[in-house]
């Protein structure tokens, strides 16, 4: 069994901060502690390093067809961009396109299986629901599946009713499931659209103006409510608003088992990027709200309200009709220039495709501009990006842990180092970065999969179908 010795680092998890060596035996963790006996394992010399967890990020969108496009990164580009950046595990949404939910799992397993250089796992979308669909919720648990999705946005299209998401709650609840929410008032964002437009408002800004904060924050609570009603867990995927903040902590308070995510691009950009001559590059869903928003969330990070940091990673090239170059070929898929002329008649923030880079950003501007600006520690820094998440979605310990028995997916830590970040440090497969030129101090020097090394500086060693699927288990805590 190949053995490997990582000696002398400080290993931070989210509890503790400890000078150690840790041992690898295959897969595992083997061992924790002070001066190991090498016993013939390869050393890694970490002395002067840190060594901690591999980020987990549970929101991610690869390969996923949007406004007649797809997103650019698919499930081995994404992959192998999350290990660049640090993160070892992506959670996938599959969407409820085809007739039984078992369809559209096995579709999304075909799409991820052969290129998964990262270990992965699933969400289904549940955006059509009647009693065929309740019927086969429970099923999910069997093929390692244990949450769903719904919307309260996206009418006519991804929406369902407040009734149908109770029932998806009781549901989940019943089978030791846990549901995601995307929180806005789609009825609110229809008809300020169609103001919009026929005003002539077509710029990416309006992309804002009419998902306003107040759809978000209101959606907040009605969730948080339908799921005490349920006497279920939920999760508020990428809160992006101030008051969604203020109403999570109104629920948890009150003993609601409600959870909260959000997303680096909420904490450091504003309508103001939407301005920009290039602000389509800045639109997803929900917007981009103030600095105000921006230092809530902060906030509650620091407070322990909200409880992961995830990515939302959904890229899409800025200019498709340019090709850009990955490993070595060609590559270029329509983008965000479908909400521009000629592709329509003038511009249309309803056209451009949803969705931004993110997943290899997550870790290093969290590191600069979080642990070293002094908003978080570095022990939240591992819980907010990897620990939590683990346990929130089953997986812990084996994920999100240095303890012995799990597995050895580690990142050793250079926390001196200093680079110009953007495109040539993300390896996104697309043509813009939301951080370009930002310094950071403190980037992932070696990552490991299961003990196996897969970045070692900027050579990449991992391959696709490396990646696992990670079938998880029903009844995961809420925290």
């Amino acid at each position: 069994m190949r053995k490997l010795l990582i000696r002398a680092g400080t290993l931070i998890s989210a509890s503790e901060t400890i000078q150690a060596d840790l041992l690898v035996e295959g897969e595992k963790i083997a061992a924790v502690g002070l001066n190991l006996p090498a016993n013939g394992a390869e050393v890694i010399d970490a002395d002067g390093k840190l060594v901690m967890p591999g980020g987990i990020d549970p929101h991610t969108h690869f390969d996923l067809p949007m406004f007649g496009t797809v997103s650019s990164d698919d499930h081995y580009t994404g992959h192998k961009a999350a290990a660049f950046g640090g993160t070892t595990t992506v959670m996938d949404f599959v969407p409820q396109d085809l007739p039984t939910l078992k369809e559209n799992l096995d579709a999304w397993h075909a799409k991820a299986d052969p290129k998964a250089a990262i270990d992965f796992g699933f969400h289904m979308n549940i955006t059509r629901f009647d009693a065929q669909t309740a019927s086969e919720i429970p099923g999910l648990v069997e093929h390692g599946v244990t949450t769903l999705k719904v919307f309260t946005a996206y009418n006519g299209r991804l929406r369902l009713s407040d009734g149908e998401i109770f029932q998806v709650l009781r549901i989940a609840k019943q089978h030791g499931m846990l549901t995601m929410l995307h929180a806005e008032n789609g009825d609110v964002i229809e008809v300020l659209t169609a103001q919009a437009l026929a005003e002539g408002h077509t710029t990416p800004e309006w992309h804002a103006h009419t998902r306003p904060a107040w759809g978000a924050v209101e959606a907040t609570l009605r969730a948080a409510a339908l799921a005490g009603q349920a006497e279920a867990p939920l999760y508020i995927v990428h809160m992006n608003a101030a008051g969604e903040v203020d109403q999570l902590e109104y629920a948890r308070q009150r003993g609601l088992p409600v959870m909260g995510e959000t997303c680096p691009a909420y904490l450091f950009f504003t309508i103001d990027h939407l301005r920009r001559p290039d602000g389509a590059k800045w639109i997803c869903s929900p917007p981009m709200r103030t600095v105000a928003d921006n230092n809530r969330l902060w906030q509650g990070l620091a407070a322990g309200t909200l409880q992961v940091i995830g990515t939302d990673h959904c890229p899409f090239f800025f200019n498709g009709e340019q090709p850009i170059i990955y490993e070595g070929q060609p590559v270029a898929i329509p983008g965000k220039e479908l909400g521009r002329p000629p592709f329509v008649a003038h511009d249309d923030f309803t056209k451009i495709p949803n969705g931004l880079p993110g997943v290899g950003d997550r870790l290093p501007i969290l590191w600069t501009y979080g642990v070293r600006a002094g908003k978080i520690t570095p022990n939240q820094f591992v819980a907010l990006t990897s620990t939590t998440a683990a346990k929130i979605f089953g997986l812990y310990p084996r994920k999100g842990s240095l303890l012995p028995g799990a597995d050895a997916d580690l990142v050793i830590w250079d926390a001196e180092r200093r680079l110009t970040y953007g495109l040539a440090h993300a390896h996104h497969r697309t043509d813009y970065n939301l951080f370009e030129g930002w310094e950071l101090v403190g980037f992932p020097e070696k990552v490991l999969l299961r003990g196996n090394l897969i970045v070692d500086g900027e050579r990449w060693l991992g391959r696709p179908g490396q990646g696992r699927f990670l079938r998880r288990q029903p009844g995961a805590p809420v925290l």
